[in-house]
């Protein structure tokens, strides 16, 4: 932890006239869990905690994360990220040999986006420092909830992925391709990932359509939308991603002890991903409903759903 603390501890760095910071705040939070749709099997439960705030322009970490082009705003924030994944079963007690394995992880993503309202386009950077293994909690998370809500006890978790770090560095660009109005937009995305956890590379598709504030005129900080207005609109992502590595599948890359993973010729190296849901905000107030989508995974795997359900708040 004291590396993480380091990165976020404020000190004085000098100002960038060419690159303002945006001077909004905002806190999120979103739960993720596929009881929503009746399964309890692959990812089954996440959650994330958002903060953004102009004094994370102090941490050190920005001297890795690129300010972007002249003219950009800029925005900080780290976003706090724990998820849990199983095998198709639960209840038994034994490997399930060519199945997912047992595997949680918890990291922090400090990140810097870089927004230029006028060309319509955002870049975001994130440096990712965390861990995988036993340490997250996963086992305690699903088998406390499963006891609370009177399911079946999750019987595997002893053969999960050994802890080993998880280190990684993203970049997500962001471009406005066609929009009409208030009412619609379409927003190509292209993202890369290099981590000890997921090593990929993806291009996809975000389409909004309703009644909300153009995406790329908040100052790369979304829910901060200035006038007191109300917004309700739906939107959806589309991705393929080309996978490198999948360290909750294959294991950690630094602790080869993990009682079982998967061979690297069974995982999948193009996987579909997508999300579709429901926004409604006011006033920087908002809440979503959100459905996630993702394709097999590895030889033999299913395609999986689960719901997500969020809220924020930026002033």
């Amino acid at each position: 932890m004291l590396p993480l603390l380091f990165l976020l501890a404020p000190v004085v760095v000098p100002a960038d006239s060419l690159r303002p910071t945006s001077l909004g705040h905002r806190l999120a939070f979103t739960y993720a869990n596929d009881f929503f749709f009746g399964t309890d099997y692959y990812f089954t439960q996440g959650l994330t905690f958002d903060w953004v705030s102009p004094a994370l322009a102090r941490s050190p970490a920005n001297h890795l994360l690129p300010a972007g082009p002249a003219g950009s705003v800029l925005t900080h924030g780290v976003a706090l990220r724990y998820d849990g994944f199983t095998p198709l079963s639960i209840t038994d007690a034994r490997v399930r040999v060519g199945d997912r394995p047992y595997a949680a992880y918890f990291y922090a993503s400090l990140y810097r986006a870089s927004n230029q309202a006028g060309q319509r386009r955002r870049l975001t950077t994130a440096l990712e420092i965390g861990y995988i293994g036993p340490a997250a909690g996963g086992k305690f998370v699903q088998t406390k909830l499963h006891e609370l809500t009177n399911n079946p006890t999750p019987r595997g978790w002893d053969y999960q992925i050994r802890g080993d770090a998880v280190l990684g560095y993203r970049v997500l660009l962001e471009q406005r391709l066609l929009a009409a109005g208030r009412a619609a937009e379409l927003i190509g995305r292209a993202e890369v990932s290099l981590s000890t956890l997921y090593t990929y590379a993806g291009a996809g598709l975000h389409l909004r359509l309703g009644r909300f504030v153009p995406y790329f005129t908040n100052s790369g900080l979304p829910g901060h939308d200035g006038p007191r207005r109300w917004q309700c609109y739906g939107e959806g992502n589309f991705a393929v991603r080309a996978v490198g590595y999948d360290a909750t599948l294959q294991g950690g890359l630094l602790n080869g002890s993990s009682p079982y993973v998967l061979a690297a010729r069974d995982v999948r190296r193009a996987v579909l991903h997508g999300t579709a849901g429901l926004v409604l905000a006011h006033d920087g107030l908002s809440f979503t409903a959100t459905a996630g989508y993702v394709g097999p995974e590895f030889s033999g795997g299913r395609p999986h759903l689960w719901g997500v359900l969020g809220l924020a708040r930026a002033f």
